[in-house]
């Protein structure tokens, strides 16, 4: 089926409901971007699809399985997640850490010649090879942040969940890192990714979820589902929306409309 589904996912904490009755499914080879006011429910929906946070009600499904089912090793296999504020919590080398990407594919030989490959690739997409021997602990919040892309990166999941992967970056790094959302989108993985910048996010997506308050605004393909007035329902927010002479489409935030 080779589909990530969420069936009317509701999520609450204490006395408020995070998300309502979610339902979406997301597709191998493409890249969604999932947009929305801070508080939207954007990082907790990402947690379900991961398996992190199982839902107060509703189901997510792999390939037609309950997630619940699917052994925690496998699923780390085939499910990658960048956390929104990733840290690393102990002094070890970059190579070390992005090595730890491959940890669920190891088995009782330890590294094989294919995990070393791998995270020698993941290194090199995301511009980190020259920190290989470096603290991580020592790295500026950019370079941290793309090290942590790497480990993910590193373990070649099918399914690439990703909240905001563009902070703290530059415009250069920022322009990378969602070229390699695409390639690995390419490549056959699906790509699910939280952006706040609602250019990048016509840049890089194939299909857009908005949320507003744990509802969906408006879910499809990029060029059907977002325009002035679903930016306006989601944000509140006027905003001009052109295109570049490349095609891509930008946005500019104007004003707040209410």
């Amino acid at each position: 089926m080779n589909a990530l589904v969420a069936e009317q996912v509701q999520v609450r904490f204490r006395d408020r409901t995070v998300l309502h009755d979610f339902s979406a499914s997301f597709q191998r080879g493409r890249v969604t971007a999932l947009l929305g006011p801070n508080g939207a429910g954007k990082s907790t929906l990402l947690n379900c699809l991961a398996g992190l946070r199982r839902p107060d009600s509703g189901r997510i499904g792999l390939d037609g399985i309950d997630i619940d089912a699917i052994d925690r090793k496998e699923r780390a296999r085939r499910i990658g997640l960048l956390p929104q504020h990733g840290e690393v919590h102990w002094d070890v080398d970059v190579a070390a850490l992005v090595a730890l990407g491959r940890f669920p594919h190891r088995g009782r030989w330890g590294e094989t010649d294919a995990d070393k490959r791998a995270v020698l690739r993941a290194m090199a997409v995301t511009d980190v090879t020259q920190f290989a021997n470096r603290s991580a602990r020592r790295l500026s919040g950019g370079e941290r942040s793309r090290v942590l892309l790497a480990r993910v990166l590193a373990g070649e999941p099918e399914w690439l969940l990703a909240d905001e992967p563009l902070a703290s970056l530059d415009p250069a790094h920022q322009l990378d890192v969602l070229e390699q959302l695409r390639k690995v989108a390419a490549a056959g993985a699906g790509v699910i990714v939280v952006l706040h910048d609602l250019s990048h996010a016509l840049r890089v997506a194939d299909d857009v979820v908005l949320l507003r308050e744990g509802r969906i605004v408006a879910h499809g393909p990029r060029d059907q589902a977002v325009g002035v007035q679903e930016f306006r329902d989601t944000f509140g927010i006027d905003v001009h929306v052109g295109r570049v002479d490349e095609g891509d489409r930008f946005v500019v935030p104007l004003r707040r409309s209410r």
